[in-house]
């Protein structure tokens, strides 16, 4: 099997949407199939391991849950083996994704977070997540929202403010919300209190 890369692995607690404040280890993939201009994550490989030095890795942290972003997670070759090890291990494992890979794994992992991008409004291949969260980089965002609410069923539906250049914008988030109906603010709590 092919080695995974990896831009980090780290403790942290969840920053965003319904788990924020919840323990976990973060695993980080390289690459990514979109390319949104306010992106503040680097997604170059970093580093490789192996899919039992992953595992190992992960186990040697406390929190017993576990969050597989990027990047694009769903991308990943490898996944489901990963997945698999995790859940063998006892790990809650959630997956944040785009939402452009409708993959068999999201229906295995325990917990989904889909972040569609409002300027790639035609790539949503998903149709169901426990959580979507929008990131409001532009007024026009509503519209996106209410095409997302439509193909994606979810428990929560979260509205983000945009991070541009560590300017956090406030505002066009409560804008965009003040459109909507059932849509909550998710703010990046890691930003905002100083901690990783």
């Amino acid at each position: 099997m092919k080695d995974f890369d990896l831009v980090e692995i780290f403790e942290s607690l969840q920053g965003e949407g319904r788990n924020s404040g919840r323990p976990a280890v973060f695993v980080r993939f390289a690459g990514c199939n979109l390319a949104c201009p306010w992106c503040d994550t680097d997604v170059n490989r970093r580093f490789s391991l192996s899919l039992n030095d992953l595992l190992d890795e992960v186990s040697s942290y406390r929190p017993k849950s576990v969050v597989l972003t990027g990047g694009e997670p769903t991308l990943v070759q490898g996944l489901p083996e990963l997945v698999a090890g995790l859940k063998r291990k006892g790990f809650w494992v959630a997956v944040e994704t785009n939402g452009t890979v409708d993959s068999p794994i999201l229906g295995f992992v325990d917990y989904v977070s889909c972040s569609p991008k409002a300027e790639y409004p035609d790539s949503i291949a998903i149709s169901s997540a426990d959580e979507v969260r929008v990131v409001a980089s532009g007024e026009d965002v509503a519209a996106f929202c209410k095409t997302v609410r439509e193909k994606i069923a979810a428990t929560d539906y979260y509205v983000s403010p945009c991070d541009r250049d560590g300017k956090i914008d406030f505002a066009t988030a409560k804008s965009v919300l003040s459109q909507l109906d059932g849509w909550s603010l998710s703010v990046q709590l890691h930003k905002l209190l100083g901690f990783r």
